[in-house]
């Protein structure tokens, strides 16, 4: 068996994928990633055996390549960083190939936190971006906004099934639901971070009822103080 790598490469921008990353990526022979991720190294994957892949087929390209892959260099690259909102593919990738090299990349998690000034370190982060229950991800929502923590998340796009679909007008609801005053709490949501089509959002929780957001959004609830060395001498 060759060596198979699952790699990040950033938020979606070329200008965010690290140098190790892009060297791993032009060494390869095989390349298996979704669109947009497939996108974001498009410069770096020339004359290489490439296959995109959806939630459908990823199962079929895998299985494929397991048996086709020799000596070669297998590259699965993420968006963001593999290490966020990707084990269940990591998980899967190990199965099927035994050993995998993990290499991280900057996440939108970490832009957007720069982006709102929050501090990830007294900050809780939270991912909704998976395809198992996410009732317990939601209580541990409600319990870091309750201790007075800020919380940045990624929500959960399911269009086709609205009971798992969980976006930040669903987000809203909920936590209105369940006794947040969402009047007087701040919130960001950023979209498509580090490209040409990235938005920002900034105001109330209860403001984003209704509205549409994309696939490629994270939140951050702002409830940060500044807490800087002098306060400690």
């Amino acid at each position: 068996m060759g060596t198979v790598y699952a790699v990040g490469v950033g938020p979606g921008s070329p200008n965010y994928i690290t140098e190790i990353v892009k060297k791993i990526i032009l060494d390869s022979d095989f390349i298996i990633g979704y669109k947009y991720t497939l996108n974001t190294i498009s410069d770096l994957i020339h004359n290489k055996e490439v296959y995109e892949i959806t939630m459908e087929n990823q199962e079929k390209i895998y299985q494929k390549i397991s048996r086709e892959l020799g000596g070669g260099i297998l590259v699965v690259p993420f968006t963001g960083d593999v290490n966020f909102s990707e084990s269940e593919v990591v998980d899967r990738l190990i199965e099927i190939f035994g050993d995998v090299e993990i290499i991280p990349g900057i996440s939108s998690i970490q832009v957007a936190a720069s982006k709102a000034k929050i501090p990830l370190d007294k900050s809780k982060t939270i991912t909704m971006h998976i395809s198992t229950s996410i009732e317990d991800k939601k209580i541990e929502l409600q319990k870091a906004l309750i201790d007075g923590y800020s919380v940045v998340l990624v929500p959960r796009p399911w269009p086709k099934d609205p009971k798992k679909h969980f976006m930040p007008s669903e987000i809203s609801k909920y936590l209105k639901q369940n006794g947040f005053d969402t009047s007087v709490m701040k919130v960001y949501v950023f979209e498509a971070l580090t490209t040409e089509n990235e938005i920002g959002f900034e105001g109330m929780v209860d403001q984003l009822e209704g509205k549409e957001f994309s696939d490629l959004s994270v939140m951050v609830f702002d409830q940060a103080t500044l807490e800087s060395y002098v306060n400690f001498e």
